[in-house]
């Protein structure tokens, strides 16, 4: 999964944003803003803070501000409420501290915020984005006297540093090799591989042959003139019998086979027992305050 920092558009004059999604999936990202999510319906996996987290009906999590995270929904008609705030929202009063734990395990009253949030930021009346920062930091005080805190730890450098490793692994795809990402990190070869599948999910080398057929993919739509080989030369695989491999492997088809309107980077994810084909169900946003 491309893990990517993802930079929320709110309406005019709110740094607020509130919608529900159908079957969601997302890949591996992050951003500055506080993500809030309850399950209304079926069940999901949220990655997050080097843990899975199981949501079922009525259960909801908190994203922190620059946490690595993505989620999957675990079974069809999965129905998630999704709250985005901008983080200077709740700094006032809750900059020195942080859940213990992403997922909440007592009640809230989550669906009557989102619905008053909603109904706020689609009347747009004046003032609406004062209101709207106060609902929610209503909302916040009430989940943080609720759950249990610990103090919010500093900027953690060796998070930053691995932020800026998958981006310049993004920029160099082709030719980056393990030993060059250890040295980025300043790690021990068996530590970097320990921190690198407790962050993102997956090992290095998967990660690597994901951004290169990601890359294969584009290619292949992209109506250029270009032979197989070149295309796996051209990603960085290092034959081409290990390009039909991998990618059939990630997308289920061959190279030469794949359909016209494939889209790897909205279908992928590694195998679970609990997260449904993403082919059959498509993730879907059904609500918003738009």
């Amino acid at each position: 999964m491309i893990a990517k920092r993802e930079i929320w558009k709110y309406p005019e004059d709110a740094k607020v944003w509130v919608g529900k999604y159908r079957n969601s999936h997302n890949l591996l990202h992050w951003h500055y803003d506080c993500e809030f999510i309850y399950t209304e319906q079926g069940s999901i996996d949220v990655f997050c803070e080097k843990k899975t987290h199981h949501l079922v009906k009525g259960e909801a999590l908190f994203t922190d501000s620059g946490q690595i995270h993505y989620q999957r929904a675990c079974e069809p008609d999965t129905v998630l409420i999704v709250i985005v705030f901008d983080y200077s929202i709740i700094r006032p009063f809750l900059e020195n501290y942080q859940l213990a734990t992403p997922k909440l395990y007592r009640s809230y009253p989550i669906p009557e915020y989102y619905a008053r949030l909603r109904s706020v930021l689609r009347d747009c009346k004046p003032f609406y984005g004062e209101e709207a920062r106060c609902a929610v930091s209503e909302m916040m005080i009430e989940v943080f006297r609720g759950e249990q805190l610990v103090h919010r730890i500093g900027n953690d450098r060796t998070e930053e540093t691995f932020k800026n490793l998958l981006e310049d692994m993004q920029e160099r795809f082709e030719e980056y090799t393990f030993e060059e990402a250890v040295r980025f990190m300043g790690m021990s070869d068996a530590y970097f591989s320990r921190y690198f599948k407790s962050v993102t999910g997956s090992t290095f080398s998967q990660y690597l042959n994901y951004l290169r057929t990601d890359s294969a993919v584009k290619l292949l739509r992209s109506g250029k003139n270009l032979t197989m080989t070149e295309i796996a030369d051209k990603c960085g695989f290092a034959t081409i019998r290990n390009f039909n491999r991998i990618f059939r492997e990630l997308t289920g088809n061959s190279p030469s086979r794949m359909p016209a309107d494939y889209e790897l980077s909205e279908k992928y994810t590694y195998p679970s027992e609990k997260a449904f084909n993403p082919t059959l169900y498509d993730c879907e946003l059904i609500e918003s305050c738009d």
